[in-house]
């Protein structure tokens, strides 16, 4: 019987898998989803992909190179947002506490559930419910922990799923090659094969306070879970209903171009959130904080969308209708409510092709390198 209990479920080639499920013709075939030219990255694949050396986050052009035959799509996000909102709804039903930590990934705290029903035949159950309803391959993985079930639910794939007994932790890990630790990406990785440390085994004998010199406080984080430790809660899911960002000046000011300036890029950096969460905001508020603490508030509802020139346009024309006291600012905030699920939607009478395209080229540089990697030349 386990103190703790963590379920893992992760959907497996989530896009692809609701692709297959949207077209029975493409079952057993290497598909590749992503960018819609040779410029763009594969944002999921096949395990039929995976034979020929296919991966997430690779350039198409790349993948087209290594397998030609593959079938090609963009991907329809709408629906990978719809799918992934049924696996939600079916697991919030039945779980008392549960995570969504991405699109295709839950985890689920079962902790006091083996004196009534035992947590992995539980686990099953829930499992095979999902996969009933949804049509989706779903791999799970149950442990004492986080890490450990997430380790289980990859080890699991395709399609199974996978018990660690409390006190098995590391007898399950310590074969695994360093590059299937979860949190530890190729940069680390590297580094540790470098050092000739190759299987988690190894690691979880080095001294932490030697990985704690060469890796900082994340050294402490690699030497728990190579050892099957991890402390960390599962932090229960909730809907947000709105996004924020607000900024204090060091200085108070009445720079008129430099306050646009932050207000562009806070707008900016939230409607890329929006878009990364896969949502749409239908109200724009714009807060102002005086140099005497006066706070003034004004919003507008707008159609819903995750357009940065449109929500930017909204944002200011709310600053230059609420800044009336032409006094000094000390703090300046944007907030995007009214929040649906949806992604970004194209007009056809404003929006050019181009400006599209600038706009997903941004997010790709983005999500690559970080949110303040890039910015607007007014957010400067």
């Amino acid at each position: 019987m386990f103190d703790r209990a963590v379920l893992h479920l992760d959907a497996d080639t989530f896009f692809v898998s609701v692709e297959r499920k949207r077209n029975s013709a493409l079952k057993d075939k290497p598909i590749v989803i992503g960018g819609g030219s040779d410029r763009g990255v594969v944002s999921s694949c096949s395990y039929e992909a995976r034979k020929y050396g296919v991966c997430s986050g690779m350039a198409m052009k790349m993948a087209q190179r290594l397998c030609p035959e593959a079938i090609y799509l963009r991907g329809d996000m709408d629906a990978y947002t719809q799918e992934s909102q049924l696996i939600t709804d079916i697991i919030s039903e039945y779980a008392p506490v549960f995570a969504k930590n991405s699109i295709d990934d839950f985890e689920v705290d079962l902790s006091g559930l083996d004196r009534y029903f035992g947590a992995f035949k539980w686990s099953g159950e829930l499992r095979q419910r999902i996969m009933r309803e949804s049509g989706l391959p779903i791999s799970a993985g149950v442990s004492v922990n986080r890490f450990v079930s997430k380790m289980a639910s990859n080890a699991a794939k395709p399609c199974g799923e996978l018990l660690i007994d409390q006190g098995q932790e590391r007898p399950f890990l310590s074969p695994l090659q360093i590059a299937k630790m979860h949190g530890v990406g190729e940069v680390y990785a590297r580094k540790l094969v470098y050092m000739g440390i190759r299987k988690i085994g190894t690691l979880s004998q080095i001294p932490p306070k030697l990985l704690v010199r060469e890796f900082g406080k994340y050294g402490t984080t690699l030497w728990e879970h190579s050892n099957g430790i991890d402390s960390s809660r599962v932090i229960p899911y909730h809907e947000e209903k709105s996004l924020s960002k607000e900024c204090t000046f060091q200085t108070d000011t009445i720079d008129l171009r430099f306050l646009k300036a932050q207000l562009t890029d806070l707008c900016s950096t939230l409607a890329f959130n929006l878009r990364a969460s896969g949502k749409l905001a239908s109200c724009v508020a714009v807060k102002i904080r005086y140099t005497d603490f006066q706070t003034y508030h004004k919003q507008k509802q707008i159609p819903y969308t995750s357009s940065d020139q449109t929500l930017l346009d909204c944002t200011l024309d709310l600053f230059d209708r609420l800044y009336t006291r032409r006094q000094l600012v000390r703090l300046i905030g944007v907030r995007f409510s009214g929040l649906v699920r949806g992604n970004l939607q194209i007009s056809l009478l404003e929006d050019t092709p181009q400006e599209i395209e600038l706009l997903q080229a941004l997010d790709r540089v983005r999500r690559r390198f970080g949110q303040h990697a890039i910015k607007w030349a007014s957010a400067l």
